[in-house]
């Protein structure tokens, strides 16, 4: 039996009611990525950046997962073989769905950092500037995220299940961010026969052997159904 690893970004999410940076309207409509997103941004105005992420946890604490990540939770009881889900988003959707072990690249709204002493813990509903670490007391909290110019968590691990995949999926991403918008031909050259399943086509579409579009709480059960089939 073959090793799936999927990739999911913001459009699995969406149907939950949480917005991508390119929708017109919601949070991030709001505001410029640089000014909220960046390390720089945080360098210039940490008070507005916990206000943005202050929001952002609020408003993924009232989403619920959707017919898609339950499909997926549902994929890895049942498949004979590993299903490895990397997400690119920082909610935690697939958990509530019945994931497990789920690797967020991107960190997630749940997680503090400390940028004094690289300290972890579970983020307060509402951080403030001067948000006192736990273990060195510094007040330099930060949302335990990764922003735009920062390097991805969990990496090697990463490129460790993309070797070994037979098949690789990509569900709700623009393939513009990078390193993960590279994962297709990772897995390719690996011999993993991949995937797209999105709304609309991504930038990468042409990488994938097989493209399904539409909406993910459609596409992804109907996929899932179709995979569970075979065996």
């Amino acid at each position: 039996m073959e090793k799936i690893v999927i990739l999911t970004g913001a459009g699995i999410s969406a149907e939950s009611g949480l917005g991508t940076f390119r929708d017109e309207g919601g949070l991030w409509a709001q505001h410029r990525i640089e000014d909220v997103a960046t390390p720089e941004g945080f360098a210039r105005d940490p008070a507005l950046v916990h206000g943005f992420y202050n929001a952002r946890r609020a408003q993924a604490a009232k989403a619920q997962p959707n017919a898609a990540h339950k499909a997926l939770a549902r994929l890895q009881r049942h498949w004979p073989r590993e299903v490895v889900i990397v997400t690119q988003n920082v909610d935690s959707l697939h958990e509530a769905g019945g994931a497990e072990n789920v690797i967020h690249m991107h960190g997630t709204l749940s997680g503090a950092l400390c940028g004094a002493c690289a300290h972890r813990w579970t983020a307060p509903p509402e951080m403030s500037v001067d948000e006192p670490c736990p273990a060195c007391a510094a007040p330099t909290a930060r949302p335990d995220v990764v922003w735009f110019g920062e390097m991805p968590y969990h990496m090697d691990a990463i490129y460790d299940h993309l070797s070994g995949a037979a098949i690789f999926a990509a569900i709700g991403t623009s393939g513009q961010v990078y390193p993960a918008a590279a994962f297709v031909h990772d897995a390719s050259m690996s011999g993993a026969r991949t995937v797209e399943l999105n709304l609309d086509p991504s930038t990468g579409v042409s990488s994938f052997d097989e493209v399904i579009l539409g909406p993910a709480t459609e596409t992804v059960p109907r996929w899932v159904d179709g995979l569970l089939g075979r065996y």
